[in-house]
């Protein structure tokens, strides 16, 4: 069992003093000291028991020391050493003085005594020896320079009593323990001693003394200055912080704020981060600066919540002259130091009096101006200033913080160039994507594009793209990588979708020449021995608002979600197929019905996946959001990204597209079967203008009828049967279509004078908005539409006999 030492309150005379001069406490000792009971003398001034007219002391600093003639309670007058510590409030009780003297040297000493006969004078280290109630027996000369009394002032004080700090008092806690167990014990402190202001880092080396019998009668301390290795230490251990904390991001003010996070209090009690605005074209910053300079304050960082000591707000420019530590340490190149009173620092405060006026209540005495330079380019310049902190900078600490701003520079000037080039690569993305969606017969759409929060803008893009007959094409697709190159492969992708959607091909056939494209841009992109990493995925769809059905093919894409009026949503089950890149593998489309209303979701991976959930997950979440689906779009695009994607962005693109299908009514479409003879043209032609009477179209008669003569004739000529003629009617367009079975393809071509024909499909062109054929799977079908809104401008202008019917 652990022996048990209590101390001997009575050899101490000890008193508590607040800071008004009130007596709060009042041992044993002091009332043996000057007979004053406690009961007495507490609650009344300490100065009372000052006799005659001695004036109370006033301590310079943090301890006092001195002899005062104290007042007896018999009358007498008594000279008392007395040691007085100042204690600073803690724990919510107030600041007060301690006052502490010996009432006597230790005990006793005797030849065969252990404490006596310790070896102490000689050693090069403090050394100083407690008895068995820990108070002070002897101490060496070094010792005593340490403390900063001499032994026989101390003796018998215990060392809590003798510091009078909380380090202190860890310390005799730590020596009661090695007074009871017989080990020694190594501690490592960091405190001021001797009253001086500077704190330095000690190890104290605990051993208990032991008499010829074993037994314990005291403890040895012997303390040992590191002062040096421990500030390397933590200057080593801050630099290696500030590798992990700067740079977390690719953002040039969380990279700021970094910086100054890692100063204070490591550094500095307050710390100002303030950088240039890069130029507005986009290119680098000046080589040379030239006062006066202006900064944008970019981050700061106090010891005191709510930084008060700031006169800028983040984000808010000033204009610093040639007289501020800001101008002078960007100008020159190199890190500032100065301190108060000097006149470099009275120049620096005095040149904005808001500036002067925070210095002055806040007791700045000490500042550093370091410059923020990477790349041999100045981006700004990290400020540092000590008001807490009683020492001034020292050389080290200008070596620390120009490591750490070094470190700093080369992430905020990588931060830069990462959001130059996003910025590029975001104004290339978006010209590259359509700025509106077109209003078309078939459908209406809505979609929604976001880059990545932090990979940077990618190569997700989505398209609606008018196809003949009133059909639409749709299109959503997903370009691997990120940055300039990635937007840049997306524009190819989506204007080569465009111009094959344009001939009219099939959802596979598009993907198949999709696919060959990307193969090539590989082989562009990669070198002599390897192809480049060129690779990309698409969902492809077309819809016909007359039949209602829709054609679907994709490239290794997630597959649509399809949400049918008055039915559960599900996921249409398509074939997943190859991403594009591949080479020489199929692609299989699928043909379904989608009635009037029904909402078609395509989108990229981006959406659905993510680090914190599976894609099945997503695509649940997914469902849910769609489900809740009102009549707008554009309100259900929200939602669905809100209810996918977190707050602070998506770790990939994303790109969604909504449509909703429109049919075309029955009654804006005709169709009739045409015989294989030229003579039965003329009673097509009838039909044709009876049913634009019909549709309150007769101003659109004429070139119908041109029109439809030239397409049944050319078809019964060159083409196959059967042969058939549809107009459609929609409010803009009246479009006319001829199909037969044979694949031939039209030419447009100019004829001869002495050619007898040729001018057919010339003629065509000229009287409509546009044409074209597109293939079938049964021949081919030539199309072509007028606009209804020229036609009734222009029939005044048109000469009577050409509108004669034959």
């Amino acid at each position: 069992m652990s022996r048990v030492y209590p101390f001997d309150d009575a050899a101490t005379a000890r008193a508590v003093v607040d800071e008004d001069g009130t007596l709060a406490e009042w041992n044993e000792g002091a009332q043996r000291l000057l007979g004053h009971p406690a009961r007495e003398v507490v609650g009344r001034p300490a100065a009372l028991l000052l006799a005659g007219d001695t004036a109370p002391p006033t301590p310079a600093g943090a301890r006092w020391d001195g002899v005062l003639e104290l007042r007896h309670r018999d009358g007498r007058t008594i000279p008392v050493w007395l040691l007085a510590h100042h204690r600073a409030a803690h724990d919510e009780r107030p600041g007060h003085w301690l006052v502490v003297s010996p009432l006597a040297g230790g005990g006793p000493r005797t030849p065969d005594d252990p404490l006596a006969t310790a070896a102490l004078t000689q050693s090069p280290c403090a050394v100083a020896v407690y008895d068995e109630q820990l108070r002070l027996r002897r101490v060496n000369d070094a010792m005593a320079e340490v403390i900063g009394l001499p032994e026989e002032r101390i003796q018998g004080l215990r060392i809590a009593e003798i510091g009078g700090m909380v380090q202190s008092a860890e310390l005799e806690q730590n020596m009661l323990q090695v007074l009871a167990s017989g080990r020694p014990l190594d501690v490592q402190t960091y405190m001021r001693t001797g009253g001086e202001e500077q704190a330095h880092a000690w190890l104290a080396r605990m051993a208990p003394v032991t008499d010829t019998a074993g037994r314990v009668r005291g403890v040895c301390l012997a303390a040992h200055d590191f002062t040096e290795n421990y500030l390397a230490r933590e200057r080593l251990q801050l630099v290696n912080e500030a590798s992990v904390r700067i740079g977390s991001t690719l953002d040039v003010t969380r990279t700021a704020q970094e910086l100054a996070d890692v100063c204070v209090p490591a550094l500095a009690d307050f710390v100002t981060v303030d950088l240039l605005d890069p130029p507005e074209n986009g290119g680098d910053l000046p080589a040379r600066l030239t006062a006066p300079v202006t900064l944008r304050r970019t981050a700061h960082q106090s010891v005191l919540p709510g930084v008060p000591e700031a006169v800028v707000k983040p984000g808010h420019t000033e204009s610093y002259p040639g007289s501020s530590a800001q101008a002078d340490s960007l100008i020159g190149g190199r890190t500032i130091v100065a301190s108060m009173p000097s006149g470099e620092m009275q120049q620096w405060v005095h040149w904005n009096p808001a500036r002067a006026e925070r210095v002055r209540d806040f007791g700045v005495h000490a500042t550093m101006s370091v410059p923020i330079q990477a790349r041999g380019v100045t981006l700004g310049v990290a400020v540092l200033n000590r008001h807490r902190r009683p020492d001034p900078f020292s050389p080290d600490d200008v070596l620390l913080a120009e490591e750490i701003t070094a470190r700093a520079a080369v992430c905020i000037d990588n931060a830069r160039r990462y959001s130059r080039e996003r910025e590029t690569a975001l104004a290339l993305q978006r010209s590259l994507l359509p700025r509106t969606l077109p209003r078309t017969a078939a459908l209406q759409a809505a979609s929604r594009y976001l880059p990545a929060a932090r990979a940077g803008v990618g190569g997700d893009w989505f398209d609606v793209i008018p196809l003949s007959g009133l059909r639409v094409a749709m299109v959503v697709g997903d370009v691997v990588g990120h940055g300039v190159q990635a937007s840049a492969t997306m524009g190819r992708l989506r204007t080569a979708v465009r111009t094959l959607a344009d001939i009219d091909l099939a959802p596979d056939e598009l993907l198949t020449h999709l696919d060959d494209l990307v193969v090539r841009l590989s082989e562009e992109q990669g070198g002599e021995a390897s192809p480049g990493e060129v690779g990309a995925t698409c969902l492809y769809a077309v819809y016909d608002p007359v039949s209602r059905r829709c054609t679907l093919a994709r490239a290794g894409h997630p597959p649509p979600v399809v949400l049918r009026p008055g039915h559960r949503l599900h996921e249409v089950d398509l074939p997943a197929g190859p991403p594009l890149g591949l080479g020489g593998l199929p692609f299989e489309s699928i043909e379904i019905e989608l009635p009037e209303g029904t909402v078609l979701a395509m989108f990229t991976d981006g959406l659905i996946t993510s680090q914190h959930r599976d894609p099945d997950a997503g695509l649940r979440l997914l469902h849910e959001a769609l489900a809740a689906y009102s009549d707008s779009l554009d309100e259900t695009c929200d939602r669905i990204l809100h209810a996918l994607l977190p707050s602070g962005g998506a770790a990939d693109d994303v790109a969604l597209l909504l449509a909703r299908t429109q049919g075309l009514p029955p009654s804006r479409v005709a169709s009739w079967d045409v015989p294989v003879d030229p003579a039965l043209v003329a009673p097509i032609r009838k039909q044709v203008v009876k049913q634009l009477d019909e549709w309150d179209l007769s101003t659109a008669a004429f070139t119908a009828e041109l029109v439809v003569s030239e397409l049944v004739t050319n078809a019964i000529r060159y083409g196959a049967h059967p042969i058939r003629l549809r107009l459609i009617h929609d409010t803009p367009t009246l479009i006319c279509e001829v199909s037969d079975s044979s694949h031939t393809a039209p030419h447009l071509r100019r004829a001869k004078t002495w050619d007898e024909g040729g001018r057919g499909l010339l003629l065509v062109a000229q009287l409509t908005q546009r044409w074209g054929s597109r293939h079938t799977a049964e021949g081919k079908t030539i199309w072509a539409e007028l606009s209804l809104f020229e036609e009734e401008d222009g029939l005044q202008d048109r000469p009577g006999p050409s509108r004669t019917r034959s």
